[in-house]
């Protein structure tokens, strides 16, 4: 899995992280699976997370995520943009949708879209558990050049930026932690995420009360190589005011811009 290093929102660096709903400190979970949401859970309707992400201090350009309910499923849609400076050395424009069972909170299926510098790809995936696979058809959108792969997947597994949505609806809290499988086509990367503590931060779109929570991955070739953090509002959204992702030499820094609906205000200690 690769990043560009101007602004990728795809990866590791955005995975895992999107909110909780608070509830009692749970034990570690040291299996990795995906935890059904609680009988209360209920997704959002509509969701929209607008993002400024600095690199090196450079204003490197915009990610938006935004959730919808379609019928039964919940369909998430992202996009990365360079901007500025960035897009002089490498110009970035990727797409991400995917749907969701929000029963199970088990990725269906994902379509991507990518133009990076001289690259053009689209990748779509099918995530077959009965058969415990995933069929993924890779397209070079300049050579017109086709690709056909399958890989084995346990019985339900997140994507690199459901896993935002997912982590809403776990009862972090200060010392919870849990290990959860992810997946964006090839092998299943397993996925530790621990709530470290609360922080007051300011930033963009206002000052809150968060918590702190950070994601890493434990399997695969970018165990010990990245890292992300992410400030959670301290309510029953907890949306992610702030995140800053550290991959390899690259450092991205994510602040909350523009949120629909806004947020309610978030309690002080």
């Amino acid at each position: 899995m690769q990043i560009s290093p101007t602004i990728r929102v795809s990866a590791v660096a955005i995975v895992c992280t999107l909110a909780a709903a608070q509830g009692p400190l749970a034990m570690l979970t040291t299996a990795s699976r995906i935890i059904p949401p609680s009988s209360s859970y209920r997704a959002p309707s509509t969701e929209r997370l607008v993002y400024s992400v600095q690199w090196h201090m450079f204003n490197a350009g915009t990610a938006t995520i935004m959730m919808q309910r379609d019928g039964r499923r919940e369909h998430l849609s992202s996009t990365a943009d360079s901007q500025g400076m960035a897009s002089k050395f490498l110009r970035v424009h990727d797409t991400f949708d995917a749907n969701i069972d929000p029963r199970t909170f088990c990725t269906q299926d994902i379509s991507k879209h990518n133009e990076e510098g001289a690259r053009r790809m689209e990748r779509k995936i099918y995530f077959d558990y009965p058969h415990a696979k995933s069929r993924v058809d890779d397209k070079d959108l300049k050579t017109g050049n086709l690709k056909h792969a399958e890989f084995d997947i346990p019985s339900c597994v997140s994507d690199v930026v459901s896993g935002f949505f997912y982590a809403r609806t776990l009862p972090l809290r200060p010392g919870y932690s849990q290990v959860f499988p992810v997946n964006d086509g090839g092998k299943t990367t397993d996925v530790k995420l621990e709530a470290e503590s609360f922080e007051k931060i300011k930033g963009p779109s206002g000052e809150f009360q968060t918590l702190r929570v950070k994601a890493a991955p434990i399997s695969g070739p970018m165990t010990g190589k990245a890292e992300l953090t992410v400030w959670l509002t301290e309510d029953a959204r907890r949306v992610p005011v702030q995140m800053k992702s550290k991959l390899g030499f690259a450092t991205l820094l994510f602040q909350l811009r523009e949120i629909e609906p806004p947020p309610t205000a978030t309690p002080t200690h």
